[in-house]
This record gives C-alpha cells, sequence and structure tokens, in this order.
C-alpha cells in the first residue's frame, strides 16, 4: 500500500490553463437543459489547445455569453465535462465541498446503524463528473475515471475530510487513466490520507456483513448499487432453496442466507470470487454452496439435471459496452432468462439485472421476456427497480442498473 503526504504536495494550478470554447448549437440546447457533457465533434471553435483539467469556458453562439464552465479532457470523445452554467463559479475549495455537502445530505435516508456502506458520490449526477466517492464504514475510496481531476485531488481530499470522519482514504485509477497518467505519485491503491489497517474493511449493509478489498477489489471494492435489490431477496428467502448467478462477492447469496433461505448456491467464473463470497456467508455464520464455471454452461446443465430454485437470481457483468455490442448482449439476456425461467420453480420468483447503461430498461425486458417466453412456463411481471438512492440519475446516460422481478408457474 502506498502513501502520499498530501502536506507536503500541492497541485501546480500556474499549469492549468483556460480555454475559450464555442459549441454547435444543439450542443449549446443540450447544455442549457443541464446535460453534463460536449463532445469533441460538437466544438466549433478553441482558442487554444488543452490538456487534461484545463478549465473549458463555453460561450454561446450568438451573444458570445458565458454558457457553462467544465474540464476539458482531451483523452476522451467527451472533450468537456460540465461543472456549472453559472457565471462566477470557479473550481475552488469551497465549491467542492459544498457539491458533496449536497450529496452527503441527500443519502441522509440511507446512512444508519444497519447500513454504513454507500456511495456519496456518483460522478455527473453530483456535479463531480468522472469522480466516484465510496464509503466503507470509515474508509472512503476515491475513484477517478478521468487524468481532468488530478490536479484537484488535493481539494477534493480536503472537502472529503471536511464533510466526513474517515480513518482513511483510498485513491483507485481506472484502467484509462492508470495507462495515461505519467505522474507516479498517483498509483492505484495509492493511501492518500490518514491509515488502512488492513486491505479488506468490513461493513454492514441492512446489518449484513461483507467485506470490501478496498485496495485490490472490483471498482472500489463491491458493488453497492444493488442494496435495495439484494435487501429485497432477503426478505423473500425464508425457508426457499436460491440460486445465485454471476454471485461474485456473495450480495445476493449472503442476504438469502440472512433471511432464512433453506440452500443457497452461488454461481461464478472466478474461483476467487467465490471464495469471497463463502468468506461472506462465514462472517454472517453461515455456509455457502458454490459452483465455479461459465454461467451459461452451468445453467444447461444444471437445466438438464432437472434442478429448480424456488428463488433465482441472474446478474450479469455489462455485456455491452459500447453501441455496437447492443445486439449482442440483447441475445446473451435473452438466453439468461430462457435459462433462468427453466430453472425456476413453480411459484418460484426469478431476477433478471442489467447493468449495461448501453441497454435500456424497455430493449432489456423486451429481450427476456422474449427469452422467457420461449419456455413452456408462464411468467407475470411483479415488480422493477433501478438504483437505490445513493446512486441518483441525473441525465440519461447516467442510468444504467434495471432489475425485474418476475413470479414463475409451471
Amino acid at each position: 500500500m502506498t502513501v502520499i503526504d498530501f502536506a507536503t504536495f500541492t497541485s501546480n494550478h500556474s499549469d492549468i490553463k483556460t480555454i475559450a470554447v464555442k459549441i454547435k448549437r444543439a450542443a449549446e440546447a443540450k447544455v442549457k437543459s443541464g446535460h453534463p457533457w460536449v463532445f469533441e465533434n460538437s466544438i466549433t471553435k478553441q482558442n487554444k489547445d488543452g490538456s487534461p483539467g484545463d478549465i473549458a469556458i463555453i460561450f454561446d453562439q450568438k451573444a458570445n455569453e458565458f454558457l457553462a464552465m467544465g474540464l476539458y479532457d482531451p483523452d476522451s470523445p467527451i472533450r468537456i465535462k460540465i461543472l456549472s452554467t453559472t457565471n462566477g463559479d470557479r473550481l475552488t475549495q469551497e465549491w467542492v465541498s459544498h457539491k458533496i455537502q449536497l450529496a452527503f445530505e441527500r443519502r441522509s435516508d440511507l446512512r444508519s446503524q444497519s447500513t454504513n456502506a454507500y456511495r456519496l458520490c456518483f460522478g455527473e449526477n453530483d456535479g463531480l463528473p468522472s469522480v466516484i466517492c465510496d464509503v466503507y464504514d470509515e474508509v472512503v475510496v476515491l475513484k477517478v475515471y478521468s487524468r481532468i481531476w488530478l490536479g484537484y485531488l488535493d481539494i477534493i481530499k480536503s472537502a472529503i475530510i471536511d464533510i466526513l470522519s474517515c480513518k482513511a482514504i483510498v485513491l483507485r485509477l481506472s484502467r484509462s487513466v492508470e495507462k495515461t497518467n505519467m505522474d507516479n505519485r498517483f498509483t492505484n491503491g495509492s493511501i492518500i490520507y490518514g491509515q488502512l489497517d488492513s486491505e479488506e474493511v468490513v461493513f454492514m449493509e441492512h446489518g449484513v456483513r461483507f467485506h470490501a478489498n478496498v485496495i485490490k477489489g472490483h471498482k472500489t471494492g463491491f458493488f453497492l448499487d444493488h442494496r435495495h435489490n439484494r435487501y429485497t431477496i432477503q426478505k423473500q428467502s425464508k425457508g426457499k432453496t436460491v440460486l445465485d448467478v454471476f454471485s461474485y462477492a456473495g450480495g445476493f447469496a449472503v442476504h438469502a442466507l440472512v433471511g432464512g433461505a433453506k440452500e443457497v448456491t452461488a454461481v461464478d467464473i472466478s474461483k476467487q470470487a467465490l471464495a469471497i463470497a463463502s468468506k461472506n456467508a462465514e462472517l454472517n455464520k453461515y455456509t455457502l454452496q458454490t459452483i465455479v464455471g461459465d454461467a451459461f454452461t452451468e445453467l444447461k446443465r444444471l437445466a438438464k439435471e432437472n434442478q429448480a430454485y424456488d428463488i433465482v437470481i441472474i446478474d450479469p457483468p455489462a455485456f455491452a459496452k459500447a453501441a455496437k455490442e447492443v445486439p449482442i448482449a440483447l441475445n446473451q439476456y435473452k438466453r439468461l432468462a430462457k435459462l433462468g425461467i427453466e430453472l425456476t420453480a413453480d411459484k418460484g420468483l426469478l431476477l433478471l439485472a442489467s447493468c449495461s447503461s448501453r441497454v435500456n430498461l424497455k430493449e432489456f425486458m423486451t429481450a427476456i421476456e422474449e427469452g422467457m417466453a420461449s419456455s413452456r412456463k408462464t411468467f407475470l411481471l411483479i415488480d422493477t427497480s433501478l438504483h437505490d438512492i445513493d446512486h441518483p440519475i441525473g441525465f440519461e446516460e447516467g442510468a444504467y442498473l434495471k432489475s425485474a422481478y418476475y413470479k414463475i408457474k409451471c
């Protein structure tokens, strides 16, 4: 674990330029409506070249007046990430603190003694594009998805400390930032504030205990977005048999065990992930059955063996990270839905989820219902859900998670 002493580091703000930009009328309209992105092909005029983190001031085409202020990102087709449409706003410690304070207050209904892990900052949706900040008990994980913020990490760190009582802040960098970052002071897994006793932090979610590896774990260490859905499954699981597919760290599986499930089986291609899932079950004094293997292959095998479960949860990784991958993703969802319904017992519950932002809820439900319709079983949609309250949605592209609950009749 690398520790950075921010007391001896200050960003070289003299290197940050201000760029004057004009954009197409259609892009102007989107910015005025509150959209936080300006694409490279929308820029019509720019007075100088920009580097990551330079301040971009967008001027109105017609009146030549201030339209918006954002951060310039030459690494991305989203060339400007909008911060403010208020003339006079500046990217200062006070401005960042205000954004994070608003985000903190927005999560007040979630924070409690039985839940001490939540997403404090959800990027553009909380006014800080490309910044994710997750809290695990007294440890904060700050994940940066663009180099635009590397020159401002000191003020983000200070803003977090002002608002939260935390023991440590861990910096995580996206793969793209790791590849392009030339400043070795900022490395993935660096501790930028305080001390961390262990890579693994134990936290609570609706009274259920989990481990999060904040240094090496996926994303920031855990997937917090399904919290509400996991709790829903917990409340439905008493006396039931449960199959958790693409289980990863066992979020759904462990909640089902805590809810009184008779038997829970977790399926994942990663032996290491299932080891974490078993460890999370043991943390709550339960035993989890696991199957290591490709989900499609294992579900087919279980179906051939005439296995059936009272509750089946299928929550795959993002199948479509680009628009061209959407048709393939929809076909994958369709196949999983067909396998899922075949494995769901009479009067059982099937939960199907997608975290592909390129696939909207209507497309997703059309695909999974086509898949289920190819079975001789009937199904009834009983509920849908999106993100939990710590993942607010401020613009269309900010929505990615969607889940659908079906009651199955043989």
